[in-house]
């Protein structure tokens, strides 16, 4: 008898579940992934005890017809592939016919269907992969999926799991993808009873991303649009004439200011499907690259559409990988519609300075803090007071006098009003903490006992509306009124939008850095002579070193040549490089990691060079300017290209804009 024998399906279905089923959330993502495929709008998923005891999940597609919901169990039964050719062009997020079978195999699970082709629904029920219920059942259009007890079976992979809350975490976290690259759609996530998420359907991208992330998150991200790359395949033996393939990317990013520890922010579709895929994560980094830290990772949400045929979905049994067809093609366009996006824009930091209450104050004092004039505060308890002006308590508040004055181009109904609720007896009373004061005269009621109402002015009407919540922006670099400087380190400028405060030290390193790179570009860099050769002696790394980056040395501004053994001289350096920074500038060069060579491209390594020699030769902390010499920063730093940050990743300026310092005097 042969040693080679077929494993009975049960065995081959746990098999599969061990690629398919790696924890609660692999559940959720199959089962959530047929629901879309199936056309539902509203989805609801349940869970208890983080995926492990139940999970459910209710839509309202299109539902199966009876006789397929049994055949759904069997192995590799799908209704989204014909014949081999369709594997080529999955349109789909589902498509290998492994994920129901591979579940029932490891849990008890119950299907409810029904499709609106048929009157009636089915009910089928398996636990192990055996079936114990198949019946005709009365169930509105849609499926509902019920997922108990997983991994009851193995217990050596249930021991696998981690917490409740860390594998209800990647179910939220799943849920939460799903949901962006879905703002049509209705999404419900319960865990024990409480609602952990609930979108309704959104208009757009913009409004659902503001429904999951909130206006704080929102207003540190850049608006991509929608790019569009065409990429031109010229004619084969097969195709007489050339193919346009058009590429669409659309989402967000964020400011190079949003700096994360990991890749976890990082969230990335292509056709609806989401994956983690290399090709794009290398072009978001290089997107960035001398924007911010090395090791920091910037927040994206990005939308990849591309025809199905560029691009491979069935590379990885969970599907959470793909390959393109041209990565080449993808991944320099990604990088490039990033990077002129984050160029235009030219977002900048800002303060974000919020007048903070004291312990003890309530809520009625905190909203009382932002009233447009700072002359009169609401106190806390039920009686509404005023702070008397310089005219006394009696000029405030007296209803005999005239009215305050409407400024021009108000209405009467447009102005914030204070109330003071009249009453009957004896003279009221104004209370401040604990103390109180009486009026000069007790107030009449009017017969309607309607609340006495007093017109608070609004000082601040000359302020531009536009200015209220406009976006930090780079752009208006060049228009700033330089106002002195903090420890000779720090540039204090007044603009249009608010105060800016520039490092200018980074800002001259960026203004060196892409003078540097664009001279090299050109063939002109600018270099100076020694009256006498440096010589510096090398170890046998950095020698090896050196002779590998030699040429590009010499392209970027350094005259060198061998001087003996483990020796050089240096008989000429960039402009601007001091002779204390010379030596200090090229071992920093060299000591830069074979490995690190290595993996940067020859471009990378260039612009880790001027990166280099323009903070050596950049403006030190500590010094004095004039007024000139602030003017040229920052006009100089308005012309370059990103303005945000230095070579290395710090911000080179910060804003304080007029809405914050508004709010920080309680004017609004």
């Amino acid at each position: 008898m042969g040693r080679i024998r077929v494993l009975p399906d049960q065995v081959a279905n746990k098999i599969a579940a061990g690629e398919v089923v790696e924890r609660p959330a692999s559940v959720v993502k199959e089962l959530l992934e047929n629901s879309l495929d199936a056309g539902g709008s509203r989805f609801r998923i349940e869970v208890e005890s983080g995926g492990r005891r139940l999970i459910r999940i209710s839509d309202d597609g299109s539902g199966m017809l009876r006789d397929d919901a049994m055949l759904a169990f069997e192995r590799h039964a799908t209704s989204k592939l014909r014949d081999v050719k369709d594997l080529l062009s999955i349109a789909t997020l589902g498509f290998r016919g492994e994920a129901l079978p591979s579940i029932a195999s490891v849990s008890r699970l119950l299907l409810e269907t029904r499709s609106p082709e048929e009157e009636t629904g089915a009910r089928v029920e398996i636990a192990g992969g055996k079936m114990l219920r198949y019946e005709e059942a009365a169930l509105p259009p849609g499926t509902v999926i019920a997922v108990r007890d997983l991994f009851y079976n193995i217990p050596a992979r249930k021991k696998f799991l981690r917490s409740e809350q860390t594998e209800l975490a990647h179910i939220a976290s799943l849920v939460t993808h799903y949901s962006l690259a879905h703002p049509g759609a209705t999404f419900q996530l319960i865990s024990g009873g409480n609602e952990l998420l609930h979108v309704t359907t959104a208009q757009n991208l913009r409004e659902r991303v503001f429904q999951v992330f909130g206006s704080e998150t929102l207003d540190e991200l850049v608006d991509l649009g929608t790019v569009e790359r065409a990429l031109k395949i010229p004619p084969t033996l097969e195709q007489d004439e050339p193919l346009v393939k058009v590429f669409r990317l659309r989402g967000f990013i964020s400011r190079p200011q949003v700096q994360k520890g990991n890749r976890n922010s990082i969230f990335i579709f292509v056709n609806g499907r989401l994956i983690r895929d290399r090709v794009i994560l290398h072009a978001i980094s290089a997107a960035y690259y001398n924007l911010m830290p090395p090791a920091c990772f910037p927040f994206a949400l990005l939308f990849l559409e591309c025809d199905s045929e560029e691009v491979d979905v069935n590379v990885h049994p969970s599907k959470t990988e793909v390959r393109f067809r041209h990565q080449s093609f993808v991944h320099d366009s990604t990088r490039d519609a990033l990077r002129e996006r984050l160029i235009e824009s030219r977002p900048a930091p800002a303060f974000a300075v919020t007048p903070g209450s004291a312990p003890g104050q309530s809520a009625e004092f905190q909203r009382a803090a932002r009233l447009p004039f700072s002359e009169f505060s609401q106190m806390i308890e039920n009686e509404t007071v005023a702070e008397p002006p310089s005219g006394g308590l009696q000029a405030a508040i007296d209803t005999n006098s005239e009215p305050p004055a409407i400024p021009p181009g108000e209405r009467e109904s447009d102005l914030p009003v204070l109330t003071l609720r009249a009453t009957t007896g004896p003279a009221p009373r104004l209370s401040f903490g604990e103390g109180s004061i009486p009026l000069a005269a007790p107030l009449t009621p009017a017969p309607s006992a309607e609340p006495v109402k007093f017109l608070i002015p609004d000082t601040h009407i000359a302020f531009p509306p536009e200015l209220m919540g406009t976006p930090a922006s780079l752009t208006s670099l060049g228009d700033l009124r330089p106002l002195g400087q903090i420890h000779n380190s720090f540039i204090i400028a007044a603009g249009r939008d608010g105060l800016w405060i520039i490092d200018q030290h980074v800002a001259h390193e960026r203004i060196r850095f892409e003078k540097v790179l664009k001279q090299r570009a050109e063939g002109q860099v600018e270099m100076q002579h020694l009256l006498m050769p440096m010589v510096i002696q090398l170890t046998a790394g950095q020698q090896i070193e050196y002779a590998r980056i030699a040429d590009e040395l010499q392209t970027i501004g350094f005259e060198t040549e061998p001087f003996g053994n483990r020796t050089i001289a240096i008989k000429g350096a960039p402009a601007g490089i001091g002779p204390g920074e010379l030596e200090r500038l090229l071992f920093e060069i060299l000591e830069i990691a074979e490995d690190d060579f290595r993996g940067l491209s020859l471009d990378d390594v260039r612009r880790n060079i001027a990166a280099s020699i323009a903070c050596r030769a950049a403006i030190k902390i500590n010094t004095r300017l004039d007024q000139t010499k602030m003017d040229w920063l920052l006009t100089a730093l308005a012309a370059t290209d990103c303005p945000m940050a230095c070579p290395h990743g710090r911000p080179i300026a910060l804003h304080y804009s007029t809405r914050e310092i508004l709010k920080a005097f309680h004017r609004i």
